[in-house]
């Protein structure tokens, strides 16, 4: 049972990963055209294209992602979003989630991967976390995003999260933009991403199609400075905290039952 199960699971792996490449070649096209529009127009039509994407594969490969609101959320009003890292599966989930323009804060290497790579660099602003200079071009790019009207996407904790708690520390980044912004924060919790792909591109698996995403309530930033970045990355790191643990995210233990 064992064999067919693994056998089984890497079929399954070979279609979905199938699907992910011919749909994403299919609109690299539209990408290329959409890219002679320039760096906002250009990439918020690309941004589009890749939310029709995600519409598509997510459908063929059966993962319907289910979004829950804690409050309601204004697809109109820009905010500096910032969700967990805990799987490769994240970065898909993103143009499901965030249905208004977005841009994400992202690692340069990916522009490296032929196709993606282009898709990828017009709809992320790179970071070179290893040069300076180039950490604050990005941030300066982000800033003007952002007073432009265009929400930002943070993954706080820089990489994924391996430490088996709820979430590993933050950065300052998103918390310093926002509050330089006049931004709202507005947490985003992906708390399925773990039990369908836990670990390599190998372990990939429907979790028969459950994939939770919770809208939590917007952190207001009016009136703030730097001097309040560590205590807004403090209450924002508890609040998402705490939710992941009320919602049973699928890389945590489940709450022990009863006492002593």
């Amino acid at each position: 049972m064992k064999y067919l199960f693994t056998f089984l699971q890497r079929l399954y792996f070979i279609y979905a990963f199938s699907i992910f490449l011919i749909v994403m070649l299919l609109i690299f096209p539209f990408v290329l055209i959409a890219s002679f529009f320039g760096k906002i127009r250009g990439g918020n039509i690309t941004y589009r294209l890749c939310m029709l994407w995600g519409d598509i594969v997510f459908r063929l490969i059966f993962i319907f992602p289910k979004r829950l609101f804690e409050s309601p959320h204004d697809k109109n009003r820009s905010y500096i979003f910032v969700t967990n890292h805990i799987s490769y599966v994240d970065a898909c989930l993103l143009v499901m989630a965030f249905r208004q323009p977005l841009r994400v804060l992202g690692k340069i290497e990916m522009t490296r991967i032929p196709v993606f790579g282009f898709i990828y660099k017009n709809v992320v602003v790179t970071v070179d976390r290893s040069s300076l200079e180039n950490r604050a071009q990005s941030f300066r790019i982000i800033k003007s995003l952002a007073n432009k009207g265009i929400s930002v996407l943070f993954f706080p904790e820089g990489t994924f999260n391996k430490t088996g708690n709820p979430l590993k520390e933050f950065y300052n980044g998103a918390f310093r933009v926002a509050i330089e912004t006049q931004t709202p924060i507005k947490p985003v919790l992906f708390l399925d991403t773990y039990d369908i792909m836990p670990g390599g591109l190998a372990s990939f698996n429907p979790n028969r199609g459950r994939c939770r995403i919770l809208y939590l309530n917007e952190i207001p930033v009016t009136g703030m400075t730097v001097a309040n970045v560590q205590s807004l990355k403090r209450k924002v790191f508890d609040i998402m905290s705490e939710k992941l643990r009320e919602y049973k995210a699928g890389w945590l233990p489940p709450s022990p039952k009863g006492g002593l």
